[in-house]
């Protein structure tokens, strides 16, 4: 199904005023008619039928009279058939028998454009869906920013992560929007599920050794915490590749919540603790070899004292347990010899 963009239906002003123009003729034609009538002229009846015919079909037009805003459009069909779509702000004037056809007009989602506003009155009574409001059939060509709902998904490690995703896309298509797919915001939302779901297994919650997130066979360091623009973007291109058929463009996904899920969140959280202890640890051994190396080395160049083995492995000793230990070292002074 393409689309078909219907050319030079702007007519509605003209049609408007050409109706009154020609309601207010005819009723002017019945009652001079009518009182021609009545004086006994049977030439009245030829104005009078005619004119009450006209009078009563002229309002006809008026019913294909559409007012569209900037943004928006109207799939139109006639007896079932669809004959095109009319695109952009303006009066249009159409056949009075078409129908605009969208069958996600009252499908609400969790995104911008779906918000009612009137939250005292429901708009659909869910056991009869019955509206109780006029359905508007116009079909948005804005951006909309589709904020599902955060899943449950597994990572390449097994590990149970919850993660959300906000997907900002528009029509460009009405025709296969409308008539390729059943409700083409559900299926978006669905395929969003889906794509989110084959892409988040890849990927481990955190870097992880041994792991291949990109296919060529070679390990690297992708990981849905420290790559999420990465994750981002393939997450849209998956989704897009799923909704060419419907005619959807998306813009944009972005990972809006990401975290363990609660059953190991805690059993997680010691784990990143205890590798933060250990990093914090080594760094601080790293640094205290290296300062205990300088100081022997500051000791040898200006010959200030001259140490043997025993007490040069005292001496590191001593100065690793001031650099390494958690608590302030209580100073000793010796005032005997040095041996």
């Amino acid at each position: 199904m393409q689309e078909i963009l219907l050319q030079n239906k702007k007519h509605g002003m003209r049609t408007l005023l050409l109706c009154i123009l020609l309601e207010v003729l005819t009723l002017i034609g019945i009652i001079c008619g009518g009182i021609w009538l009545d004086s006994g002229d049977e030439a009245g009846v030829i104005l009078f039928v005619p004119s009450l015919v006209l009078f009563c079909l002229a309002w006809i037009p008026l019913v294909g009279l559409r007012v569209l805003k900037p943004q928006e459009a109207l799939a139109l069909t006639l007896f079932g058939k669809y004959i095109g779509t009319i695109k952009g702000e303006g009066f249009y004037a159409i056949n009075p028998f078409c129908v605009a056809v969208n069958p996600a007009a009252q499908t609400k989602l969790n995104q911008s454009g779906d918000v009612s506003h009137n939250k005292a009155q429901p708009t659909m009574n869910a056991d009869l869906n019955i509206s109780f409001e006029p359905v508007n059939k116009k079909i948005s060509l804005k951006i909309m920013t589709l904020n599902n709902n955060r899943q449950k998904i597994n990572d390449c490690l097994g590990n149970p992560v919850e993660i959300g995703i906000a997907v900002m896309w528009r029509i460009v298509d009405t025709a296969k929007a409308v008539f390729n797919v059943d409700n083409y915001k559900e299926y978006l939302s669905l395929q969003c599920d889906s794509a989110l779901r084959n892409i988040v297994r890849i990927y481990p919650y955190d870097v992880a050794p041994g792991i291949d997130t990109t296919g060529d066979g070679l390990e690297d360091d992708g990981s849905l915490r420290g790559s999420s623009e990465v994750v981002a973007s393939r997450i849209r291109d998956e989704i897009q590749s799923r909704v060419d058929e419907a005619g959807i463009e998306i813009i944009e996904a972005r990972i809006t919540y990401l975290a363990y899920a609660p059953e190991i969140a805690a059993v997680m959280l010691q784990r990143q603790q205890a590798s933060a202890i250990i990093d914090a640890r080594k760094m601080i051994v790293d640094g205290a070899v290296g300062m205990v190396e300088m100081a022997l080395e500051r000791l040898n160049e200006n010959k200030l004292v001259s140490l043997d083995e025993e007490r040069k492995a005292a001496m590191v000793s001593n100065l690793l347990v001031v650099l390494c230990g958690n608590h302030d070292a209580q100073p000793i002074v010796n005032t005997g010899s040095l041996y």
